[in-house]
């Protein structure tokens, strides 16, 4: 009896591979902005090997770094129109679009960029559908924590942001530098060091590696070591590549965008930004600065209008505001990422 459940159970095995099989082969175009020594391309080229892997072949997915596609600032849009069939979005780039995971950038709310991530994906996946109702959602995750970063003075209370042009790190940053009396320059990852070499901007918010990454640390020098906000972060999918798909494709792609797959794909990156610190410290004449206690206070203190412009800007969408805000602090709590 044992022996022909053994054989029945590798005939169906046999038959679902061979489905599998004969799916007809597709390509997907991921499209991203970091360079292709960033750990997060090394990420999604995994993922997407992985893709490969399940689908018997079926399914190649070819990654393009660097905007070779499109610039930063549209790759939600490239999702949408297929001119990515995948793409990893920054929403923060465009302010006021995405009201609602605005949430998970406010400052000083989320400790930890790779519980965090498992926290958010798992609360925005209720709301996904509606606020990115032009593409397939996969997956939201973290970048971890970014950190203000100047080449013309120190940055240590909100009082020094008064008077600077700041390139900030998404719209919720711009809006606290707005806040504080600050310029904004707008610029994308890719852009910054330009922008600061220039004279355009006095300083940036930037996570640790990607501020080694991107040359950012041979133009600053000055450095405050407290955690801004995190930078939220979708993996999107076009919605006639994802229809497309058969059956047993779109059952591979949809266990490639679950929230398993959001440690998968972002602890790497967190590890690296998190091992930048050190090694600008260690830097010729580079100033970092810890912030007291009561610094932390008054910067906590200087960012509580924020959350009452996201319940605006949220709630002009159609959005419970107070569910939504409840739901994400519980599933911080949960998964012990609370600031």
């Amino acid at each position: 009896m044992k022996k022909l459940l053994g054989a029945a159970a590798a005939v169906i095995a046999l038959a679902g591979s061979t489905a599998l099989a004969q799916d007809a082969p597709v390509t997907l175009r991921l499209s991203h902005f970091v360079p292709p020594t960033h750990p997060q391309h090394l990420a999604l080229v995994a993922w997407g090997d992985s893709v490969k892997a399940a689908s018997n072949g079926t399914i190649t997915v070819q990654v393009y770094p660097s905007e070779q596609l499109g610039k930063a600032f549209d790759q939600y849009d490239m999702a949408r129109d297929g001119i990515a069939d995948v793409a990893e979005v920054n929403p923060g780039y465009q302010p006021g679009r995405f009201p609602l995971s605005a949430a998970a950038e406010l400052p000083y709310t989320i400790s930890d960029g790779k519980r965090g991530s498992v926290a958010v994906d798992e609360w925005y996946r209720k709301y996904a559908d509606k606020e990115m109702k032009d593409v397939h959602f996969c997956m939201a995750f973290l970048r971890t924590n970014a950190y203000f970063q100047s080449k013309t003075k120190p940055i240590v209370v909100p009082a020094d942001i008064k008077g600077m042009r700041v390139r900030p790190s998404d719209g919720t940053i711009a809006a606290l530098v707005s806040l504080l009396g600050g310029t904004n320059v707008q610029a994308s990852a890719p852009a910054s060091r330009d922008v600061l070499e220039r004279g355009v901007a006095d300083a940036t918010v930037f996570p640790w590696g990607s501020t080694i990454l991107f040359g950012i640390d041979k133009v600053v020098k000055y450095h405050l070591d407290m955690p801004t906000e995190m930078g939220f972060f979708s993996l999107v999918i076009n919605k006639a590549k994802y229809e497309s798909l058969s059956a047993n494709q779109k059952k591979v792609i949809d266990a490639h965008c679950n929230n398993d797959w959001v440690g998968k794909l972002n602890d790497t990156w967190v590890d690296f930004e998190e091992s930048g610190l050190p090694k600008i410290a260690a830097e010729p004449g580079h100033v970092v600065t810890k912030p007291t206690p009561e610094q932390v206070e008054l910067w906590k203190d200087a960012a509580k209008p924020l959350t009452e412009q996201w319940r605006t800007a949220a709630a002009k969408a159609g959005f419970d505001t107070n569910a939504a805000l409840s739901e994400l602090q519980a599933s911080l709590a949960k998964h012990n990422a609370k600031f």
